[in-house]
């Protein structure tokens, strides 16, 4: 019965159980470039071995170098001809984002793909370097800086390539288990209140919003880009590692009950490249098929008031 719920396949022709290999079959990414954040493991490893293996020029961009370069040797030993570049960056740290997109501007690569994948999650209170709250430096300011920097070389990009850009934010159904007001703009950087799971699901909220925001402004200016965002399913993988029981209930019980690494990685790898997702902006997906998100991850106006509260913050 589970086998048949999770094999279901929707709209797109995918489903729970499709992987990225399966969903980026038959697809060409020869001539592109594409920027994984976070992809020394887990499902930005295995998006930048796929989109490598289609034939992008695929930037590692990473906090640990040497976790990075033994899956860069991988990919490469899989595939002799990928072409993968690997560069520092520690998405927590407003300077290490801007270090990054001037390394990157200095090479004069285009850009067509931007997979904001880094993340944690539930992690205990702390502030980055910047004085933000962790997750919500890691998982959405961070990756705002990062995309905002980008964005002049993606539209430049498209326009002379005439080929779409795509951005892709890795979000998460935990957006729905998030503080009461949803974005505690007064509070973001206050221990008072603050929950592991409630603080996670801030940041996802986040990155909803910011897609749609990103796909609003696009649209009004005409600009060949589309922006979405994703909940790539219950993985197993390291990101419950601060939840003690839960997290060795997760290792028991994962490999029933929750996705592989492969699988976890379609939804970004199918908006990154597949055609059909062409043209399609301002959504939120999940098994490589469109879903509905919470209420307040459509409010445009919360989107607009969180676009002005980030830019202030990097500035």
């Amino acid at each position: 019965m589970l086998s048949w719920k999770f094999s279901r396949k929707g709209a797109t022709g995918f489903s729970w159980a499709s992987t990225a290999d399966e969903v980026t079959a038959g697809v060409t990414a020869s001539g592109l470039t594409a920027i994984v954040t976070g992809a020394s493991s887990g499902i930005g490893a295995e998006t930048a071995r796929v989109l490598a293996a289609r034939g992008a020029h695929v930037v590692m961009a990473v906090r640990n170098l040497a976790a990075g370069d033994t899956v860069r040797q991988a990919v490469l030993a899989e595939t002799p001809a990928a072409s993968v570049d690997l560069m520092e960056l520690d998405v927590s740290s407003l300077a290490s984002v801007r270090n990054f997109a001037a390394d990157f501007a200095a090479r004069g690569l285009p850009l067509n793909i931007l997979v904001n994948n880094a993340g944690i999650m539930a992690t205990p209170f702390t502030l980055s370097k910047d004085g933000i709250e962790m997750q919500f430096a890691t998982n959405h300011v961070g990756h705002f800086l990062l995309t905002h920097l980008v964005l002049d070389t993606m539209k430049k990009t498209s326009r002379e390539s005439n080929v779409e850009g795509r951005i892709v934010i890795v979000a998460s159904e935990g957006h729905r288990v998030t503080y009461k007001e949803g974005i505690r703009f007064a509070k973001i950087n206050d221990e008072q209140g603050y929950g592991t799971l409630a603080a996670y699901g801030q940041s996802k909220l986040a990155n909803i919003l910011h897609a749609g925001e990103l796909a609003r402004r696009f649209k009004e200016e005409g600009v060949n880009i589309t922006a979405n965002s994703l909940h790539p399913g219950s993985i197993l993988t390291n990101l419950l590692r601060n939840r003690g029981i839960i997290y060795a209930i997760e290792r028991t019980l994962g490999k029933l009950l929750l996705k592989n690494i492969q699988q976890g990685a379609a939804t970004q790898c199918y908006l990154a490249l597949h055609p059909d997702a062409k043209g399609v902006s301002g959504k939120y997906w999940c098994d490589s098929n469109l879903y509905e998100p919470s209420d307040k991850a459509k409010d445009a106006e919360l989107g607009k008031k969180l676009w002005d509260y980030t830019l202030d913050l990097v500035a």
